[in-house]
């Protein structure tokens, strides 16, 4: 196992990540995927590859102006990461909602090759507003 993918490393690798989602920085969301990953929200149906990447994550930034999430727990092992979070925004009628998802992402070189997310936000709970 390259050290880069040894689950130690990628401890700190996916809280660097959660931290650039976090703060809507996209070039330091993408500095850690591989040149050809798949995102894929197998809940909302979307799918890119690649380069495509980039402007689906300005278009998630775009709808959800402060979106963000709380890590829950993450199962760290060589080469996997699977990453249990609960999302934040305030919606168009001004509520603040909330669902829970999950990613998994598996990495080579210690760049991620995919981000699988299952979540709940088509049914997300209203927790104000």
């Amino acid at each position: 196992m390259d050290d880069v993918n040894a689950a130690s490393e990628l401890e700190h690798t996916i809280e660097r990540y959660n931290a650039a989602w976090n703060a809507h920085d996209v070039p330091a969301i993408v500095a850690f995927h591989a040149p050809d990953m798949v995102f894929e929200n197998h809940t909302a149906g979307e799918r890119v590859e690649g380069a495509a990447v980039v402007t689906h994550l300005e278009q998630i930034f775009a709808n959800w102006p402060d979106l963000s999430f709380r890590g829950r727990r993450a199962y760290v092992r060589d080469g996997l990461v699977v990453n249990e979070w609960t999302a934040s925004a305030i919606d168009k009628e001004g509520r603040r909602l909330e669902w829970d998802g999950v990613d998994i992402f598996p990495f080579e070189g210690g760049l991620i090759l995919r981000k699988d997310v299952y979540s709940s936000s088509h049914r997300p709970r209203v927790v104000d507003g």
